[in-house]
């Protein structure tokens, strides 16, 4: 199996496991009488079935990104740089949002709102930090589907 389908099988068992959460819940309880939709000590079982899946795939998945390289960095290196990036991007771009809002002046005893930052330099610098998110997402995606894992 490629690291790309062990990732994707972890998320869909994320999501497996959410879906049995609200199922659990939805069945705890009826009312005298009534029987449940469905067994929860059917659900419990595949739950914990779940969990165990999830938790032998994470472990398996941060083995084989600690161990693979590419571009000169583990995997572990390189989605650390792609979560760095990410934020300092999303933290630029809230920062270049607020300081592009200049409020309009009725007249000119009204008070001046000024920015700053400059704006056009700021933009520059997010524009270089998300290509280099892209140059480090595509040298991850790249890996997951070039390295095999062993399940």
């Amino acid at each position: 199996m490629k690291l790309a389908e062990a990732l994707q099988e972890r998320a869909d068992l994320n999501k497996k496991i959410e879906q049995l959460k609200s199922r659990l819940e939805a069945n705890a309880t009826v009312q005298e009488g009534e029987q449940p939709a469905e067994d929860p000590n059917e659900l419990l079982k595949e739950l914990n079935s779940s969990i165990a899946r999830l938790e032998f795939l994470i472990a398996k998945i941060n083995m084989v990104n600690c161990h693979t390289s590419a571009n000169g960095k583990t995997l572990t290196e390189l989605l650390a740089e792609k979560d760095c990036l990410s934020l300092n991007i999303n933290t630029l771009q809230n920062l270049r949002n607020s300081a592009s809002r200049l409020a309009q002046r009725a007249t000119r005893s009204e008070i001046k709102i000024l920015s700053t930052i400059d704006v056009k330099k700021l933009q520059s610098e997010i524009d270089k930090l998300s290509k280099r998110l892209r140059i480090v997402d595509n040298s991850i995606q790249e890996a997951n589907w070039s390295t095999t894992i062993d399940l």
